[in-house]
């Protein structure tokens, strides 16, 4: 089973967070004729997030990516409700090259925050998730 280890200097002030990739789905690139090392690709830090529904990105990020939505869904955050967002493909890359080709993320204001993606639920359903508090650390397995 594929995994990773991650330890942080302080995972109850930072959070279980691991710098990921973000590129455009295989699918648009196949369709576009781009390829995958040509793609538009940017690293941004993401929190491991089981308290959220979903995988959520920062606003710029689909646009930066060169990204259409390919849909709207419904949010609640901490301090409001039914939100409407965009969503989109992308591909989602973890440490040690685990790839996932193609998820649909949500597109949320992040801003003030330390990282730029939660990985939610979503994501998580498909993974073992290992969070040792007094090590400082987490893995993830997929």
């Amino acid at each position: 089973m594929p995994s990773f280890t991650i330890r942080v200097a302080d995972i109850q002030q930072i959070g279980a967070v691991v710098e990921v990739v973000l590129m455009p789905p295989l699918s648009f690139l196949q369709a576009t004729g781009i390829k995958q090392t040509e793609a538009k690709a940017t690293k941004v830090l993401a929190m491991i997030d089981t308290g959220a529904t979903c995988t959520v990105i920062r606003k710029d990020i689909a646009a930066s990516l060169g990204l259409s939505p390919c849909g709207t869904t419904l949010i609640n955050t901490p301090s409001s409700a039914n939100v409407t967002c965009y969503q989109f493909n992308i591909s989602m890359v973890f440490p040690n090259n685990l790839n996932l080709t193609s998820i649909v993320v949500t597109e949320a204001p992040l801003q003030g925050q330390h990282i730029q993606c939660l990985i939610g639920r979503d994501v998580l359903k498909n993974t073992i998730l290992i969070y040792t508090g007094y090590d400082n650390s987490f893995t993830l397995s997929f």
